[in-house]
């Protein structure tokens, strides 16, 4: 004979068993959750997220951590996402680079819009191309023919093959028509540090790494790559303004997870995440960092992955850029 406690707990046992998923999704978030990126630690990607973290954990009750897994332009964070179980367990930041491998590797371990669920936009900034101060060129218009009567090529340093940085260096290369060898780096803050000592002539990086550097005077900011002058530094010029007519490239940071992820999920992400976005104290640190606040909605988000993996496509074919 059932007993009428345990009645009661065989009806709840079944409920459970028949709920759809938007009550199995009801108690998320419950455990610790952690949001990967592809870079090192110090880098643009990372100090965001960490800031990105930091206010998820305050707005949802749970420990949101960051965990770097730099290392081949950003696609080893990428491949892990990707494969992770979208049960919210595991989100990324995921940047500008992200179309941009699509266009130079050969082959990825992961479809790069379709085996992600895109939940925001966070920021939208420009690189900047950045010398030592005592470098020979010290003006964007300069660049060009130091760089066709040098000795030997102009190095630049970029966060690894296949990043934005990396390919928007070979893209003013090809417009240019000069010769830059790209050296990759784990990380920016490495590659700025043989910049500053004068063994890189040139670094291409986000305001995050380079601008607090500018401003101190142990860099100088020969220009920026987005079409217009960029706030953080208004007296820099474009690349387009030295010379290179067209040029422009603009990057960006986004959260994504795992494809599959359910929508209950992705819908209050974004709508907390455009909370922590509109909150001005930290729009401030991140316009302090050098980027704009730039929250979307996943499927805009998605869209420009999209746009983009095209864009980049045409600009390796174009410029003769061998694919990795």
């Amino acid at each position: 004979m059932v007993s009428h406690i345990d009645r009661r707990a065989l009806l709840a046992g079944m409920a459970a068993l028949t709920a759809g998923p938007e009550l199995a999704q009801a108690a998320w978030p419950e455990r610790t959750i952690t949001i990967v990126h592809g870079f090192a630690a110090g880098g643009n990607a990372d100090v965001v997220a960490r800031i990105v973290a930091e206010a998820l954990t305050q707005k949802l009750g749970v420990q949101f951590i960051v965990e770097p897994k730099p290392g081949a332009g950003g696609t080893l964070a990428a491949a892990y996402t990707a494969r992770a179980k979208p049960d919210g367990q595991v989100l990324a930041v995921l940047p500008g680079g992200h179309p941009v491998s699509a266009a130079i590797y050969k082959q990825l371990p992961y479809r790069t819009v379709e085996d992600f669920a895109w939940i925001t936009g966070i920021t939208d900034y420009p690189f900047i191309l950045a010398t030592y101060n005592d470098h020979p060129v010290k003006h964007i218009n300069q660049l060009v023919d130091y760089a066709r009567t040098a000795a030997n090529p102009l190095l630049c340093a970029n966060v690894g093959n296949g990043s934005g940085q990396h390919l928007s260096g070979e893209l003013l290369a090809a417009m240019a028509k000069i010769r830059i060898d790209q050296v990759p780096y784990k990380g920016g803050p490495e590659g700025m540090l043989d910049v500053i000592a004068q063994r890189i002539d040139l670094i291409v990086d986000t305001p995050t790494v380079l601008l607090e550097r500018v401003r101190a005077g142990q860099l100088r900011a020969l220009a920026v790559t987005s079409a217009s002058r960029f706030f953080a530094l208004p007296d820099t010029p474009t690349v387009a303004e030295g010379g290179i007519v067209g040029y422009d490239t603009n990057s960006w940071l986004g959260l994504a997870g795992p494809a599959g992820l359910s929508p209950e999920i992705v819908a209050r992400l974004n709508a907390v995440m455009r909370e922590i976005l509109a909150d001005e104290a930290i729009a401030s640190r991140l316009r302090g960092l050098g980027s704009n606040p730039a929250p979307s909605s996943g499927d805009a988000l998605r869209d420009r992955v999209a746009a983009e993996v095209i864009k980049w496509t045409k600009v390796v074919s174009d410029a003769h850029i061998e694919r990795l």
